[in-house]
């Protein structure tokens, strides 16, 4: 708020330390109210209605209701608004309808880029501001984006932590330094050079963060990581001792194969292939050819029996050498 108050001024950009409050001293130092709109939105429902009524929806602490902007692998997408408390699982599978096509739920992110991703063992959870910020997660600008078992959770980290780089004013060092050193880190584990302690220091980079920098962008700016790290720590191992993607998502470290045992000869997935790497006629057992195959992964999107599989780096190369 402080950064978008300079910028009216003229100013760069940038926060300043709150000891003293906007509501004291704010645009061109007069007392400054600054709300987002949908906090002035439930303004007149309270004069109409009284605080009594509007406290009365919602849990406690967390009184009214909440806009959602429900996105990403869920059949029915758009603006939702429910009561504070309703849980994860009703938003996503009773109002979004759920998976689509009817794929395995992942995780969700809640609050927009800074938020965290919550997994499939909590969607139970009652979506208010102690809860979301009790597991890593924020309400945040009301973003809630889903994701399904083909979403790899250290390329989610990497693509908000890029974001998060591109909106960091610079100002602070713990913000606009650990940004870019997470980055780094993020993109060697995608793109196979992870090492062991890379988990650990994107960790303690990520506390840092939270306890050093100046505004909320800063602060928060490590929760895709942290939460990703916290609840999906299996991926990241991996992602770098086994050098494998096991969502198939990171290009460097998955190799696309078909399970003859499962390939009924449809052509589907030859069709499609931009890279023509697959091979078999109509009705044969299809096979992929690790040579031209690109890992762009259309052939897995396009087969229907859960024929193409995915292997790792280094699973890909001892197939090879046994072929």
């Amino acid at each position: 708020s402080t950064a978008l108050m300079a910028s009216i001024e003229g100013r760069v950009g940038e926060p300043r330390a709150k000891y003293i409050r906007s509501v004291q001293r704010g645009l061109w130092n007069q007392p400054t109210v600054l709300n987002n709109v949908e906090t002035l939105a439930n303004i007149p429902v309270i004069i109409k209605k009284g605080g009594e009524a509007f406290a009365d929806i919602g849990t406690e602490g967390s009184s009214g209701t909440k806009v959602f902007a429900l996105v990403g692998k869920v059949k029915r997408t758009g603006l939702v608004e429910v009561p504070m408390g309703t849980t994860l699982r009703h938003l996503i599978y009773d109002i979004g309808g759920g998976i689509l096509n009817n794929r395995a739920f992942k995780a969700v992110q809640t609050g927009g880029p800074s938020g965290g991703c919550i997994p499939e063992s909590m969607l139970d959870l009652e979506v208010d501001f102690d809860s979301l910020a009790k597991y890593g997660a924020m309400m945040g600008s009301g973003g809630m984006i889903v994701m399904d078992d083909r979403s790899c959770m250290v390329e989610v980290a990497r693509y908000y932590t890029n974001f998060l780089c591109e909106e960091s004013c610079g100002k602070c060092t713990p913000c606009r330094e650990g940004l870019r050193r997470m980055l780094e880190i993020l993109t060697d584990i995608c793109e196979g050079r992870g090492r062991e302690g890379d988990i650990e220091l994107l960790e303690r980079l990520g506390r840092a963060m939270q306890d050093a920098s100046l505004c909320s962008l800063g602060k928060t700016a490590a929760n895709p990581v942290l939460t990703t790290i916290q609840y999906f720590r299996e991926e990241y191992e991996a992602h770098i001792r086994q050098k494998r993607c096991p969502a198939g998502v990171c290009k460097e470290l998955t190799r696309f194969a078909i399970q003859p045992e499962k390939c009924i000869g449809c052509d589907m997935c030859a069709r499609g292939c931009p890279a023509n790497a697959i091979s078999g006629g109509k009705k044969e057992i299809h096979a992929i050819d690790p040579e031209k195959c690109i890992a762009c992964g259309s052939c897995r999107e396009a087969c229907k029996f859960d024929a193409v599989i995915t292997l790792g780096r280094n699973d890909a190369a001892e197939r090879g050498q046994q072929a």
